[in-house]
């Protein structure tokens, strides 16, 4: 069975509930196994294991999460052949602006020749209905992908 990864720095609230939607999203898919692990957590093992990522980061002034940096950091070298081609989606949430956390993150995975396989999704404020759709949309695609 294909497994997805969900790498996720969850720090709020409004990241809690995003997380939850991401869980339901994957659970649309009846045939893939979901590994959730938080960002400080996740690991080389845990990469190489899986078919397929996610991540999810909150923007912290213009960057990605330090705890999102810190997974690359631990992964990059040990995963960097390993992991060409491997399926990702990304969702970034932030107070009011995502982008350089958005930039950081696909100039990483383009080193990391992973195949991003949706758009990457941007949510700022709390989140809505809609947003909260989006996030379970975004979920059943990369799993669907695997």
């Amino acid at each position: 069975m294909p497994r997805l990864l969900v790498v996720h720095h969850t720090p709020s609230p409004n990241l809690q509930t995003v997380l939850e939607a991401v869980r339901e999203g994957a659970a649309m898919v009846e045939e893939v196994d979901l590994v959730v692990r938080p960002a400080l957590s996740a690991g080389a093992a845990d990469l190489l294991e899986a078919d397929g990522v996610l991540l999810g980061t909150p923007a912290n002034i213009g960057y990605m999460s330090g705890a999102l940096k810190h997974f690359f950091d631990t992964v990059y070298y040990p995963c960097l052949d390993a992991t060409v081609g491997l399926p990702y989606g990304v969702y970034v949430h932030g107070g009011d602006d995502t982008a350089g956390a958005l930039t950081a993150i696909q100039k990483i995975t383009g080193a990391l020749r992973w195949r991003q396989v949706a758009a990457p999704l941007s949510l700022t404020g709390p989140p809505s209905p809609a947003d909260l759709e989006a996030v379970r949309e975004l979920a059943a695609t990369v799993a669907v992908g695997l």
